[in-house]
């Protein structure tokens, strides 16, 4: 018998009843330490006061508006935005895919409006994930998301993540935009080289091509600066954002230059709930904190604690531990064994983190953790490490015996 949710997770059979900062705590009273935070949504942690006191005070106030109307905290968000990025303009969303949706709507509709709307292919990414809606799987081109949803939809073109003769092979009169995240979360945490990204600006320089960053989940902080392609020293034409933008409320946004959204005109694109007063409310709150000066840099020295530490875990347990990835707070375990088993392990010893190809165990906390969660988690990282060594032990003294 199915149940009454859709059994589309396999989820984990562990109910939370509060959180604090890095803390979640179950209705037993147990205590995990979480280095998922909703998949580097809560950048700030969870039950943050700024954000909590943003989203009462707006709660008795206004909730929904339609967009018929002008609604004043997305117009000091968007304010805000455009003056911290690259952006003249955005449009507010409730997710990354979303977000992703806009993007492509939008590449499309610029050349469309430039006099070449053949100009309707996107080059994308092996590895790369952008969402579950029909065109953003197409997109990531990954086979278990495409199965069953019958013909996959037109328009993208996939090549080898960082492979740049096969971005120029790639290139034809159809070639609109190129699309990319700068760094791979579910794609195994893997970082596209800054030097390939300044090439992928200038290839769409050459080709009048845009170009698209998906920073959803490396945006927000979560490499060291606002967004991971500043590290590049680029800019991109369209990106979209969501997730850390929210804080753990579902936001999100398409970014663009003028000139990329010149085709985006009254009644091209919509949404009902995108930049409703509580979303905006709350993510202005974000904005407050990730934009006071210092935060990124302390990002930075974070990771570099966190990372040493993992280090240290590598070398202490070579047998589970193969490599450490990633930037910022989007760090990655490649693993020896199974990355499922390293993540079951964890969770025995009261830390959650999620799992990414490549064999890899992600670890992405909030981006206010200090000593003390480090400490932890590599206190937790160290025995779930030891508790596999010793089934690897006892597994290999068996198989002599026989």
């Amino acid at each position: 018998m199915i149940t009454p949710i859709l059994p589309t997770y396999n989820r984990v059979d562990l109910v939370f009843e509060r959180g604090e900062g890095a803390w979640l705590f179950t209705k037993d009273g147990e205590r995990y330490l979480d280095f998922t935070a909703g998949i580097a949504v809560n950048v700030l942690g969870h039950a943050h006061p700024h954000l909590v006191a943003a989203l009462t005070a707006q709660a008795g106030k206004l909730w929904h508006l339609s967009n018929l109307f002008r609604i004043e905290g997305g117009e000091r968000l968007a304010a805000r935005l455009t003056a911290a990025t690259f952006a003249d303009t955005m449009f507010f969303t409730n997710s990354g895919a979303e977000a992703l949706e806009c993007a492509i709507k939008m590449a499309r509709k610029y050349h469309s409006a430039s006099g070449q709307p053949e100009r309707a292919r996107i080059i994308t990414f092996e590895g790369a994930f952008h969402g579950r809606t029909l065109a953003t799987i197409a997109a990531g081109g990954n086979a278990k998301y495409l199965e069953g949803f019958g013909p996959a939809m037109p328009g993208f073109d996939q090549v080898p993540f960082g492979d740049l003769d096969a971005v120029k092979a790639a290139i034809g009169p159809e070639t609109g935009a190129i699309l990319i995240e700068p760094v791979q979360g579910e794609g195994g945490v893997r970082t596209a080289p800054w030097a390939f990204l300044r090439e992928l600006r200038a290839l769409c320089d050459a080709h009048g091509l845009l170009l698209i960053l998906d920073e959803v989940q490396c945006g927000v902080g979560r490499t060291g600066k606002f967004f991971a392609h500043e590290w590049a020293g680029i800019t991109p034409d369209i990106m979209a954002v969501a997730k850390g933008i929210g804080g753990g409320f579902p936001v999100g946004a398409c970014l663009a230059t003028e000139n990329a959204a010149k085709g985006m005109t009254a009644g091209t694109h919509g949404s009902t709930y995108g930049g409703n007063p509580l979303a905006m409310s709350v993510a202005n709150a974000v904005l407050d904190v990730v934009l006071e000066e210092g935060f990124f840099e302390e990002v930075l020295a974070t990771s570099a604690r966190l990372r040493q530490r993992l280090a240290e875990l590598k070398d202490r347990h070579p047998a589970v531990i193969a490599e450490v990835r990633g930037e910022g707070l989007l760090l990655g375990l490649r693993t020896v064994v199974p990355n499922t088993d390293l993540i079951a392990a964890m969770r025995t010893e009261g830390m959650l983190a999620p799992s990414a190809a490549d064999n890899v165990v992600r670890l992405l906390p909030p981006l206010t953790i200090g000593d003390a969660e480090i400490d932890a988690a590599f206190a937790k990282l160290d025995a779930a490490c030891a508790r596999i060594e010793a089934t690897l032990k006892a597994d290999a003294a068996k198989g002599a015996a026989a």
